[in-house]
């Protein structure tokens, strides 16, 4: 049995938690919240999750100092614009010896890190050390975790060891967890799958086929290897769940923000008014900027990339930019 924080309670955050209880753990949600604490202490339910009754054994809590405190594990689960606040509240908190896990997707936009780099940061400023810093990643939509219905994903550390404890703390009966020691392929895997989704989406709401939106996919997955390649990811971890794993469910899921934003935005809905219909954050959305920032300063060859760029940032025509992109200039596969 372990001690686990899991700052945040959205719905990844909350199914990650009741997980880790039925697993045997004993968990502490942190709230920023005290009335929202509360509430989900008596209720044992999060208003996103239907069906869901949260395990006895997850505790809720509006103290980030005591919710940490003692635990052996710490799991963030917070959107990525307010990782960095998050972590550098938490990282001069800790003694050193805790497992940080990062569940969310995406990079910083200053500093175009990914999250798990945004921990070292942090620890770095803090003056300590800790390599036991890990991500959890792949096909893993909340819902579905949840209810308890088979997953997989995937535990991400440069430290081997970390990420086979870690793979031991989530691992059960459907929830099935491999290890990987690329967690830079793995976290820009999962940053960028959310632009394909959401070209995805668009594409549906287009009224458009299955032999485009597999296309996409397709091609889409050529531009995440061209962005791993440049980072220095092992081409390996694209092919993984990490990967196309997560892009696939990423883009054919009404369980996925991505998709639904994309769609309704095909359908003709101002991308604002899109996002304001999800009614939470949609990764996809926000990580476009950074994605062109990459672009630009590798000068890589990112279509469908500078496409939805066109679409969500600069709200063009939908119908328009992709019939730009079906008649880009010939090439070879």
């Amino acid at each position: 049995m372990h001690k686990i924080a899991v700052i945040g309670a959205g719905t990844w955050g909350i199914a990650i938690a009741n997980l880790l209880a039925l697993n045997g753990n004993v968990v502490t949600v942190y709230l920023r919240s005290e009335i929202e604490a509360k509430k989900m202490a008596k209720t044992r339910k999060h208003d996103k999750l239907p069906g869901l009754v949260l395990d006895e054994k997850v505790d809720f809590s509006n103290d980030l100092y005591s919710a940490i405190e003692d635990e052996d594990i710490i799991i963030f689960a917070v959107p990525s614009y307010a990782f960095r606040e998050v972590a550098h509240k938490i990282v001069p908190m800790t003694k050193g010896n805790e497992y940080l896990v990062t569940l969310t997707k995406g990079m910083e936009d200053k500093t175009l890190y990914t999250m798990s780099e945004i921990l070292q940061d942090e620890l770095k400023k803090a003056r300590k050390r800790n390599n036991k810093i890990v991500a959890i990643s792949g096909p893993t939509h909340a819902e579905e975790v949840a209810k308890c219905m088979p997953t997989f994903a995937v535990s991400a550390s440069k430290d081997i060891k970390a990420a086979r404890f870690i793979q031991d703390v989530f691992m059960g009966h459907n929830f099935r967890v491999y290890t990987n020691t690329d967690i830079k392929g793995v976290e820009v895997c999962a940053a960028f799958k959310n632009i394909i989704g959401l070209a995805s989406g668009v594409l549906v709401g287009l009224g458009y086929g299955d032999n485009i939106r597999a296309a996409l996919l397709t091609r889409g997955m050529a531009e995440m290897m061209r962005v791993g390649k440049v980072l220095s990811c092992r081409k390996e971890t694209f092919y993984g769940l990490a990967g196309i794993g997560d892009m696939i469910v990423t883009a054919i899921s009404m369980s996925s923000r991505n998709f639904r934003c994309g769609r309704l935005i095909g359908e003709g809905y101002d991308v604002d008014k899109a996002i304001e219909k999800i009614g939470m954050v949609v990764e996809g959305a926000n990580f476009i900027p950074k994605a062109m920032r990459i672009q630009r300063k590798y000068k890589l060859d990112l279509p469908i990339t500078r496409s939805m760029y066109e679409i969500v940032i600069n709200k063009k025509d939908p119908r328009y930019i992709f019939n730009l992109l079906m008649l880009r200039k010939k090439k070879s596969e």
